[in-house]
């Protein structure tokens, strides 16, 4: 949970791969835009420039790779981590697309866990993972794993913290109780939400401890969050 609603651009055609990348990734915290063309992604990186872009190299309307070395060749595009992400599989594609720019790269067929620690540790590496999220009072120290309110350490535990986390970053939104577990606890939800109403329950007492309020609402089947400036 460190990509702190980092932006990916997802350059992709098949439809298929698409939404379960787009799913996998925003379970994962990350906000995600989908670009099916060479022609969509360049109007895309107009739009918003993104943290990271992953890049299939057979388009529609071109090779990836073209697309890459105009990145590279811009100075407001240059810096922005790309990894590649295709069907070619021999040595020479990796080769190619590494020495065009590609900061990593990843062959079809692949686990998605594997394509989102790919993703965060290109962010890692190339210093795009932001560290500290703020929300009025509250700060949390994503690299340490810890939250502050005003100052104050509120000295939670892992799962706490990833809770926490989660929906700092979903601030005013419903989140089920399903999407909050299988995003803390990385297994299927199955329907149990004793685990989940447990560490919920530890966290709100040491929130109310500190004697500021930070409501979280639930009904067993969502959770929804607020932070009060």
């Amino acid at each position: 949970m460190a990509n702190l609603k980092a932006c990916v651009l997802l350059v992709e055609d098949n439809p298929r791969i698409q939404i379960a990348n787009k799913d996998m990734l925003e379970l994962q915290g990350y906000s995600v835009n989908i670009a099916p063309s060479l022609s969509e992604a360049r109007k895309s990186l107009v739009r918003q420039r993104p943290d990271v872009i992953v890049l299939d190299i057979m388009l529609p309307d071109g090779n990836g790779l073209d697309l890459l070395r105009e990145l590279r060749a811009d100075r407001d595009t240059s810096d922005i981590p790309v990894l590649m992400l295709t069907a070619l599989g021999t040595s020479d594609d990796m080769v190619k697309g590494l020495s065009d720019g590609a900061d990593d790269y990843v062959a079809k067929p692949y686990e998605y866990t594997v394509l989102a620690a790919r993703i965060e540790a290109v962010l890692r590496r190339t210093g795009k993972v932001k560290g500290k999220v703020r929300k009025g009072p509250l700060e949390l120290d994503v690299l340490a794993a810890r939250a502050y309110l005003h100052g104050v350490d509120i000295l939670l535990k892992p799962k706490e913290f990833a809770i926490l986390l989660f929906m700092a970053q979903n601030e005013n939104k419903c989140i089920s109780a399903k999407q909050l577990y299988e995003t803390v606890w990385k297994m299927p939800f199955a329907n149990d939400s004793q685990a989940l109403r447990t560490v919920v329950s530890r966290l709100r007492r040491k929130l109310a401890d500190t004697g500021y309020t930070i409501p979280i609402q639930h009904d067993d089947s969502s959770y929804c969050f607020r932070v009060d400036e």
